[in-house]
């Protein structure tokens, strides 16, 4: 057990039990406030809780559920992940979604399939029965499956027509404002871990004479000039 002590002027001081700290930052990684219901700090754990996976859900939303996966080719270096991974469990299935279509795979919960450029059928042809695709009838087999956090199908080629493009074609902006809130919400949850692992920002009594001193000399040079 980690107790943090911040003493104060009426002479009781605050205490805050950090248990585990290691633990609890674990937990709010794992899920935001998790580390500080473990904490019983309940009502910063309930605040961060709702805010950042209100601000990561919004984001999934504006995008579709594609501007959180993960991929780290050169033609496709997905930096804002390492970022959005911040927000934890939420962001864990894009990992999944990753291993599943490396090697070509479908990923799980496909969103929408499409015919690759080139094949007679357009740019993009989204949700297309399976009974059709299967049947043949003149169309080709092969599609490119939009997966939900999954990484875009097919090869990346900023000079072509590729599904990358074709999500920023079809979102727009929401595009990239998904993929912005998403990695606000991931980069919050860094404060609260590190908030569940060292404990509040609570001022001690010898902090804030120092600041109101601070403020008194700087008053009093401003009326001075």
């Amino acid at each position: 057990m980690v107790e943090v002590v911040y003493p104060q002027k009426d002479g009781k001081p605050v205490r805050v039990d950090l248990r585990d700290p290691y633990w609890a930052a674990f937990l709010a990684w794992l899920w935001p406030g998790a580390g500080h219901f473990y904490q019983r700090r309940y009502g910063k754990g309930f605040l961060f809780m709702i805010c950042i996976l209100s601000i990561f859900i919004f984001g999934m939303f504006l995008g579709r559920g594609r501007v959180v996966y993960a991929s780290f080719d050169r033609g496709d270096f997905r930096w804002q992940y390492i970022c959005q991974l911040g927000a934890g469990l939420v962001a864990l299935p894009a990992i999944v979604q990753a291993i599943k279509t490396k090697d070509g795979g479908d990923p799980f919960f496909v969103l929408c399939q499409r015919y690759p450029e080139g094949s007679g059928m357009g740019k993009s042809f989204t949700k297309i029965p399976p009974d059709i695709v299967d049947s043949g009838m003149g169309m080709p087999r092969n599609t490119y499956k939009d997966g939900f956090m999954a990484p875009p199908a097919g090869p990346i080629d900023q000079n072509e027509v590729d599904v990358l493009g074709m999500w920023h074609f079809e979102m727009e902006h929401m595009f990239e404002m998904g993929t912005l809130y998403c990695v606000i919400a991931g980069l919050l949850n860094l404060l609260a871990i590190y908030d569940a692992f060292t404990g509040p920002a609570i001022m001690t009594a010898e902090q804030k004479e120092k600041a109101e001193a601070k403020k008194k000399k700087k008053s009093s040079t401003s009326n001075d000039i």
